[in-house]
């Protein structure tokens, strides 16, 4: 499976247990076998696939020394099999919820009021970013305050043990194992243990990056050498833009722009023909590409102010349906459904970034 793919799948499993609130309190004490997880009761069993793991970590250059510490006393949390088991899920039968709501909890005056503090504290190095990349300075801190409220909760479930019981728990194995040896690497890096700590699926520090994400595109944003996503918000937020920027992310062009949409509009008529090869749920929402040129034509009219150039490619999203608001959204809204594919984290990034802007 392809290994971004897989990032994705982890991450909106974990953003989606942040959404719903769960605790990340870290059970401790023997492990006990869930019903129906198919996980053994017997630590001789997580021991065996352990050396398994070990030998393959071996061969992709982790040092011995650094496994012996990372395993020595390992066992697994039954903690993390029942949230993993208890994830929010439905069918692509189940009805989608209005976004409204979710936009009300998570545009809120108090992290609009966080977001503009964080973006005043770190203009400095956010605009160096931005020049680099191309990629807005409010969009980067939105997405810092969308996965951790800013830095204020992060998780502090231990990532080896969680990622090595979820491996062995076998359901996601191909999933979770990558990460597990990622983790691994980072600790083979120099990455002290205790900074490896975050949600019960293995995201971790203030972007809540997994571990094979850390070591693709986290970047020392404050020049001291190091590259820390804990606690150096520059870092942080160099980070984030790197992981745009290999994203696709297209400098110059906005995430998309609200509109209202006539009564009359043929939706047929732009109606999206193509499967998409992921998060298909998300992406049969929108219609098929088309300019604003020709969207204006069909006579849908930005509203607020903002608006797209004539050439620009974009879609239509009506995420509560015919006469609420809508949205034209161009590809980089798409790179940030590469952060994570849910169309109502997508739109609250970006109308988040557009208030702590403004």
């Amino acid at each position: 499976m392809n290994p971004a793919r897989l990032t994705r799948q982890i991450r909106t499993i974990a953003a989606c247990l942040m959404l719903f609130g769960i605790s990340a309190a870290d059970a401790q004490g023997p492990f006990a076998a869930t019903r129906g997880s198919g996980v053994a009761s017997s630590d001789s069993a997580f021991s065996a696939y352990l050396a398994q793991v070990r030998g393959r970590a071996l061969a992709q250059g982790v040092r011995s020394a650094t496994l012996d510490s990372a395993f020595y006393g390992l066992t697994p949390n039954p903690r993390v099999i029942t949230l993993d088991q208890g994830q929010p899920g439905g069918s692509f039968d189940s009805a989608i919820p209005a976004f409204e709501p979710y936009r009300v909890k998570h545009v809120d005056a108090a992290r609009i009021r966080r977001g503009r503090t964080a973006y005043a504290a770190n203009r400095g190095k956010l605009g160096a970013i931005e020049r680099e990349t191309g990629v807005p300075e409010a969009i980067m801190v939105a997405i810092y305050g969308h996965e951790t409220n800013y830095g204020s909760y992060t998780g502090d479930f231990d990532l080896i043990r969680s990622l090595a019981t979820l491996a062995y728990e076998g359901r996601r194995r191909d999933l979770f194992e990558p990460e597990l040896i990622a983790a691994l690497k980072m600790l083979d890096r120099g990455v002290p243990r205790a900074r490896l700590v975050g949600s019960y699926a293995g995201a971790t520090g203030y972007p809540q990056f997994l571990p094979s994400v850390y070591l693709r595109v986290a970047r020392d944003g404050d020049g001291d050498g190091r590259v820390d996503i804990w606690s150096s918000e520059a870092d942080a937020l160099a980070s984030i833009g790197n992981y745009f920027v290999k994203a696709g992310w297209r400098p110059g062009e906005p995430w998309g722009v609200a509109v209202a949409v006539p009564a009359g509009l043929d939706r047929a008529r732009i109606a999206n023909r193509t499967a998409a090869p992921r998060c298909p749920r998300v992406m049969e929402r929108h219609s098929r590409w088309l300019t604003m040129a020709e969207w204006r034509a069909l006579g849908v009219a930005p509203v607020g102010g903002r608006s797209l150039p004539d050439t620009a490619l974009a879609t239509l999203l009506e995420p509560d349906g015919q006469g609420r608001t809508a949205y034209l959204l161009t590809s980089n809204y798409r790179v940030i459904l590469d952060y994570n594919c849910s169309n109502f984290y997508a739109l609250s990034v970006g109308l988040l970034a557009d208030a702590v802007a403004n």
